[in-house]
């Protein structure tokens, strides 16, 4: 038992080197200066939206007060009752010189809800640039600026950006959810670059007509669950590079509770373990205070495992309030969620290899090898 202690520890102290390389990273990208653009073509931005949730209006107006030229912004949903509607009904009041559209269709393309609303919304596209967006993302007024110049560098296909949790309320579920995506999936992602990984996040992608043409357009996505990791490889398979934007959006994490964020955060755990299944179980090393919870468990508690413990949990909230000054935000990492949340995750990663469904918006799906095979609405 205490060899399996020491492994543990060992284990635990990569994982608190890998937290202060990720809080590194996010320094480092933090310092990248402002773009400059000497020409800023028009862009069409694309919002799928699927009902209200927390802070909807918020986010959607974000997108409504880009300071830019010229740019369209398509709001699509497949329902004429969806809720969604009065908020984009109210950004047309509220933002008059804003060139908004509406689509609504019903038209079914495939197992990818999100995709096949984004095929529908297509038509109306006036743009050869085109930003796709989730509807909860929040961004600053420069947004379309930073992506556009990026876009614009020779050899680019894509661009996507990397993303904080903004929690929808003040529960216990959004605040955890929250912090698992700035103060782990960010510096995470952060590092993969540094690394060489050229990954897309489907929260924010920029690609221009030509390109989403080259590579079969969206209907090549319309069956797969991880659309913007498919969409990364078909760029990629160009020649292009997938790049990253110096911004950083926010999205709203809406769960109320406990079990909502569970599902949620299964439903992401099981579409990466099915694309990368080794991958994903070794990224289980970033979680240092389970690691040194398991090796004091393991040594029965003795005195040096109690201090790694001390120790991982004091450097998991240094790096982490490290990243919220980095990024300049508001909310500071509550401190004492940290050691629920890394347990809670570690939970999720070992429930996502015990079956393959996930829930997406009230409907069941099933995760093969990064498809959406259909299965039944979610009670």
């Amino acid at each position: 038992m205490i060899l399996l202690a020491y492994l543990a520890a060992a284990i635990g102290g990569s994982g608190l080197l890998l937290s202060l390389a990720g809080w590194a990273a996010t320094c480092r990208f933090a310092r990248r200066p402002a773009p400059t653009l000497a020409e800023r073509p028009p862009v069409t931005i694309l919002r799928p939206l699927h009902g209200d949730e927390p802070l909807l209006d918020e986010a959607l107006a974000s997108v409504c007060a880009q300071n830019y030229p010229e740019f369209q912004v398509v709001f699509g949903v497949q329902n004429p009752n969806d809720p969604a509607l009065a908020v984009v009904r109210r950004l047309q009041a509220r933002f008059p010189e804003c060139d908004i559209t509406i689509v609504v269709d019903a038209t079914q393309h495939g197992s990818n809800r999100k995709i096949g609303n984004l095929i529908n919304m297509f038509a109306a596209a006036r743009h050869d640039v085109l930003v796709i967006a989730d509807s909860d993302v929040h961004v600053a007024r420069d947004n379309l600026d930073r992506l556009v110049t990026t876009l614009t560098r020779p050899g680019t296909g894509l661009v996507t950006t990397v993303y904080t949790g903004l929690p929808g309320n003040d529960g216990l579920a959004a605040r955890l959810g929250a912090t698992q995506i700035t103060h782990t999936l960010l510096p995470g992602a952060l590092l993969a670059r540094l690394l060489g990984r050229q990954d897309c996040f489907g929260a924010t992608m920029a690609l221009t007509r030509a390109t989403l043409e080259r590579i079969g357009g969206l209907r090549t996505l319309v069956n797969h669950l991880a659309d913007d990791n498919v969409l990364g490889r078909l760029v990629r398979e160009q020649g292009l590079a997938v790049e990253l934007a110096p911004t950083v959006p926010a999205t709203t994490v809406p769960e109320t509770t406990l079990k909502a964020l569970w599902r949620h955060e299964l439903r992401w755990a099981r579409t990466i373990r099915a694309l990368a299944p080794l991958g994903f179980a070794l990224s289980a090393v970033q979680y240092p205070l389970v690691w040194s919870a398991l090796a004091v468990a393991l040594s029965g508690g003795e005195a040096w495992s109690l201090g790694l413990f001390a120790l991982a949990w004091l450097v998991r909230a240094v790096a982490a309030r490290g990243v919220d000054r980095a990024l300049g935000l508001a909310i500071a990492a509550p401190v004492w969620l940290l050691p629920l949340r890394d347990m809670m995750f570690v939970g999720v990663m070992i429930a996502s290899f015990l079956g393959d469904r996930v829930e997406w918006r009230g409907y069941s799906l099933y995760a093969d090898n990064g498809r959406a095979e259909p299965g039944t609405r979610a009670s």
